[in-house]
C-alpha cells in the first residue's frame, strides 16, 4: 500500500495559506445538503463539530459521557502553547516548529507541523474572544510561561486548569450549533463500528449506553476525536473511560495505525501507592517552571527516607543532586519530558528512590517560595536582606498559591502532604500517546470519508509530545484545520443523496457488532474485566513501557497472546446486552486493548532504534540517551491488523528539507 500524505508541493512557510486558497470548496447552499458525523466531544471534537455546523453543515456528535463537557480534555492542567512571542523572548512561528520538531525527535512530517505552528497565534485569539479567562500580567496583557523543551515563555494558561476553561469555551460554539439546530447531539452514544459503502465511510454504529439500543447513523463522512490510547497499561493519568475502541474499529475496517509503540511518560505524576490503584494523578508540568527535581547524593540518605527515619528537610543543600541541573545545564528541570522521565528512571533504579517503593524524587519549591518572597518584599519598600525568613517564606507561599495553588490543594488532598513546606513526591507515568490512526495532511485516514483528529491521529508530535502541545493540536485540528480540509473529500459529494441507514452495509455491520457483544456476554466465565485489564496493563507497562527490549518485547507478545485467548473463555460479563451495562461496555474496551497491545509491541519490535518515547535498551549512547538510527528509521509505522498474526507494516517516508537532522541535545 502507498501512503500519499498529499503535502501540498511549495515553500514550508507557504504550503497552507496557498493550499487553503486552491483547495475544493462547498457552497453553502451545498453544505446544509451534506451530513457529518463527529465523534467525540473534546478539544478537537466540540471544535470540530461547532466550526462545521457554523459553516452550514448537518453535523450529528456523538459522545460517551452525559455532557461533552465530561471529555476528558478538560483534565488538561498547564497550559497551551502559541507563537505570539508576547514576552518578546524570540519566540516565531519557526522558532515552535523547530521545537516541535526537534521534540518529538525528528519522527513527525514537517509540513503538519508548521501548520500546527502558524494556526497555534488564532487560537489564542478565538478563546479570548469566547472568553476563556487566561492568566493575564499586572497590565492587563495575556501571561505566559515556560514549558518543557524550549526556552522561550510561549505558554498561555488558565491557572491549572487550562483544558478545563478551553473545553467550556469549545463548549459554548457547541452548544450554540446545538440551538440553532446545525448540530445534534447523542449523549451517552458509544461508537462501536465504521460502516464503509464502496469503500468510503458513511457512518457508524453506536450503542445507547442507557438502553443498550444499537443504532445505525448514516452520513457522507466520520471524523473521529476520540482521543488516546494510554489506558493500554491500565495505571495511567487517562480518566478511567478513555479508550482507543472507536479507532481500532476503524482499524479493523481497514485504517492503518500509525507509530503505537511511540507512548508519552509523563514525569510529573503521583508516584503509585498500592495496589488498589486504578488510576494515576498528574501534576502539571508548569511546575517544573519554578520546582528543582532532586533526590539524595548519598544511598544512606535516600535509604532512611524510605524507612523513614529522615525526611527530605533532613538533607542540606550540598548533599541534594539536582540531577536535571547537572546532566542538562542549558535546560535544567525544563527538558522534554521523555528525559525528565528516563533520568528519574535512573536515579531510582540506582537506589535513589525517596519513597516507600523506592519509586519517587522530589520536586521542590523551597528556593522558588524564597525568590518570589523576596521580590514581594522588594515591591512593598521592605529590604529583603533586613525581613524575617518567615515573612518572606509567607510572601512567597502568597505567590505561588497565586499561581499553582489548585494544583498544590490536589496534591495536598491525595497525599496528605503540605507541597509548601515539604517538597512534592513524583514520578513518571503514562500520559500521552504521539500514535494515532494515520491520517495524511487533510486528516484523512487510507479509508476516503474517514478523518482524525486530535490526540486520535498520530500527524504532529513524532516520538515525543512537548508539554503544552496538546491543546493546541485538538483546538488546530478542530477549529482551523479539518473545517478546511474536510471539504477536499466533500467537494465530490455535493450530488451524493443522504445515505439510508437501513442499507445492507449498515444492516451488516450492526450484525458485527451485535454479534461481538454478544460473544462477550456468552462467554460466563469466572474473572472480572478489571482483572484482565490489570494483568494486560502490567504486561505492556513491563514489556513496552518506558524502555524496551527485544526479549521483553517478543515474550510480551505471546504473553498478550495467551491472555487473549484466557479472556476469550473466562471473562465474566454480568447482565444482559439490550440494557445498561457498564461491565460489557469495558469488556469491549478491553478486547481492543488486547489486540492494541499487541500491535504496539511489534511496532516497538520492528524500531530497532531509540528516539522519543521509544527508548530500546540496545540503542543508547554511552551516557544513556536515545540513539536514533536515521538511516533506516526515518519514516512513519503504519500498521495493519490480521487475525491470524501476520500483521502488515506499511511506511511513509518522512522528508526534512528544512530542519537538520541532528542528535537532540539538552545540555
Amino acid at each position: 500500500m502507498v501512503l500519499e500524505n498529499k503535502v501540498p508541493q511549495g515553500k514550508l512557510a507557504d504550503k497552507w495559506t496557498s493550499y487553503k486558497s486552491s483547495m475544493p470548496l462547498v457552497a453553502p447552499n451545498n453544505k446544509r445538503r451534506l451530513e457529518v458525523i463527529v465523534v467525540g466531544t473534546g478539544l478537537a471534537g466540540a471544535a470540530a463539530a461547532a466550526s462545521l455546523g457554523e459553516l452550514g453543515y448537518q453535523v450529528k456528535c456523538f459522545t460517551f459521557h452525559d455532557s461533552p463537557r465530561r471529555a476528558h480534555s478538560i483534565a488538561a492542567q498547564g497550559g497551551i502553547n502559541a507563537a505570539k512571542n508576547y514576552q518578546n523572548d524570540g519566540d516565531s512561528v519557526h522558532r515552535l516548529f523547530y521545537d516541535t520538531i526537534k521534540g518529538g525527535d525528528y519522527r513527525s512530517r514537517e509540513a503538519n507541523v508548521h501548520r500546527l505552528a502558524e494556526v497555534s497565534r488564532d487560537i489564542i485569539d478565538q478563546c479570548v474572544a469566547q472568553g476563556v479567562p487566561f492568566a493575564r500580567e499586572y497590565g492587563g496583557l495575556l501571561a505566559n510561561r515556560s514549558f518543557g523543551g524550549v526556552q522561550v515563555s510561549r505558554t498561555f494558561y488558565a491557572k491549572g486548569q487550562t483544558g478545563q476553561q478551553l473545553l467550556i469555551g469549545a463548549y459554548s460554539a457547541l452548544s450554540r450549533q446545538i440551538s440553532l439546530g446545525t448540530v445534534k447531539m447523542y449523549n451517552r452514544h458509544e461508537m462501536l463500528d465504521v460502516v464503509k459503502i464502496d469503500g468510503k465511510a458513511r457512518g457508524i454504529i453506536a450503542r445507547n449506553l442507557l438502553t443498550g439500543e444499537l443504532e445505525r447513523h448514516a452520513a457522507h463522512c466520520v471524523v473521529l476525536c476520540t482521543g488516546g490510547y494510554g489506558n493500554v497499561y491500565y495505571l495511567s493519568t487517562n480518566a478511567m473511560t478513555c479508550n482507543v475502541s472507536a479507532g481500532w474499529r476503524a482499524v479493523r475496517r481497514g485504517a492503518l495505525m500509525a507509530n503505537p509503540c511511540y507512548t508519552q511518560i509523563h514525569p510529573t505524576c503521583i508516584p503509585v501507592s498500592g495496589e488498589y490503584q486504578s488510576k494515576l494523578t498528574l501534576m502539571s508540568e508548569s511546575l517544573r517552571n519554578d520546582g528543582r527535581v532532586w533526590v539524595p547524593k548519598n544511598l544512606d540518605d535516600a535509604k532512611a527516607i524510605r524507612e523513614g527515619s529522615k525526611t527530605a528537610l533532613d538533607i542540606p543543600e550540598e548533599d541534594r543532586d539536582y540531577y536535571l541541573e547537572r546532566r542538562y545545564p542549558a535546560f535544567g528541570n525544563l527538558v522534554p519530558r521523555d528525559v525528565a522521565s528516563r533520568a528519574a528512571k535512573v536515579a531510582c533504579d540506582d537506589g535513589f528512590g525517596v519513597n516507600p517503593t523506592g519509586l519517587a524524587v522530589y520536586l521542590d519549591f523551597a528556593a522558588a517560595i524564597e525568590r518570589y518572597g523576596r521580590s514581594a518584599a522588594n515591591t512593598k519598600g521592605m529590604d529583603p536582606d533586613k525581613t524575617s525568613k518567615e515573612t518572606i517564606i509567607q510572601m512567597g507561599e502568597a505567590v505561588v498559591e497565586n499561581k499553582y495553588g489548585n494544583l498544590f490543594q490536589m496534591y495536598e488532598k491525595i497525599t496528605g502532604e503540605n507541597p509548601y513546606k515539604m517538597p512534592m513526591k513524583i514520578f513518571p507515568a503514562v500520559h500521552y500517546t504521539m500514535g494515532g490512526l494515520w491520517v495524511d495532511y487533510n486528516l484523512e485516514t487510507n479509508v476516503p470519508g474517514l478523518f482524525c483528529c486530535g490526540e486520535a491521529n498520530f500527524s504532529d508530535h513524532g516520538a515525543n509530545r512537548l508539554g503544552a502541545s496538546a491543546l493546541m493540536q485538538g483546538l488546530a485540528d478542530g477549529y482551523f484545520v479539518l473545517p478546511y480540509t474536510v471539504g477536499t473529500f466533500l467537494a465530490d459529494e455535493i450530488r451524493t443523496p443522504a445515505f439510508n441507514p437501513n442499507a445492507p452495509e449498515f444492516k451488516e455491520v450492526e450484525n458485527d457488532v451485535s454479534n461481538r457483544l454478544n460473544t462477550l456476554m456468552n462467554i460466563k466465565g469466572n474473572q472480572s474485566v478489571e482483572s484482565f485489564h490489570r494483568r494486560l496493563g502490567k504486561i505492556v507497562w513491563e514489556n513496552c513501557g518506558m524502555s524496551r527490549n527485544e526479549e521483553g518485547l517478543k515474550k510480551g507478545i505471546e504473553t498478550i497472546k495467551a491472555l487473549r485467548e484466557e479472556f476469550y473463555k473466562d471473562v465474566f460479563v454480568p447482565g444482559s446486552a439490550d440494557e445498561f451495562n457498564p461491565e460489557l461496555e469495558k469488556a469491549a474496551r478491553v478486547a481492543d486493548f488486547m489486540e492494541l497491545g499487541e500491535i504496539m509491541m511489534h511496532d516497538a519490535l520492528d524500531r530497532k532504534e531509540s528516539c522519543g518515547g521509544h527508548f530500546r535498551e540496545e540503542y543508547a549512547t554511552e551516557e544513556g540517551e536515545a540513539k536514533r538510527d536515521d538511516g533506516n528509521y526515518t519514516y512513519v509505522s503504519a500498521w495493519s491488523w490480521s487475525d491470524d498474526g501476520n500483521h502488515q507494516l506499511h511506511k511513509e517516508e518522512l522528508q526534512f528539507d528544512n530542519v537538520e537532522l541532528k542528535t537532540r541535545s539538552y545540555k
